[in-house]
């Protein structure tokens, strides 16, 4: 599979998503006009890699602020690692954010509560 990059804009995080490594990263604000329309090549290479993913998989998650409609997104997204994950795979997920951000740690404690997947929520130092 080729890898899904997607460019960072003003309302878009950039997107890295490559299965030669296994690491995938998410990364800035996340307010775009139609979030199911941009999630939605994200949703589609993730179907593809969970057909065959690698042994172990590493999703860096870095937003600085995401809207509504993009928090259903990030949940529908962080399901297809649990989906590898439970399949046998080894996932790991860490959600970073500022230090003072409580907004953003606590999205990422919400989304650690949800989802049954080992999670690491880390400080930006």
């Amino acid at each position: 599979m080729e890898p899904l990059v997607l460019q960072p804009t003003a309302h878009t995080p950039s997107v890295t998503l490559d299965s030669k490594t296994g690491v995938f990263e998410f990364k800035g604000r996340s307010t775009p006009e139609n979030s199911v329309e941009y999630y939605d090549p994200i949703f589609k290479w993730l179907d593809q890699y969970t057909q065959s993913p690698l042994p172990k998989t590493v999703v860096n998650l870095q937003f600085e602020y995401f809207n509504t409609s993009s928090s259903k997104c990030i949940l529908d997204v962080l399901k297809k690692f649990v989906k590898i994950h439970n399949a046998g795979n080894e996932v790991k997920i860490c959600w970073y954010y500022e230090e003072e951000d409580d907004d953003m740690k606590e999205a990422g404690e919400d989304y650690s509560d949800i989802l049954e997947i080992p999670f690491e929520i880390q400080v930006i130092e």
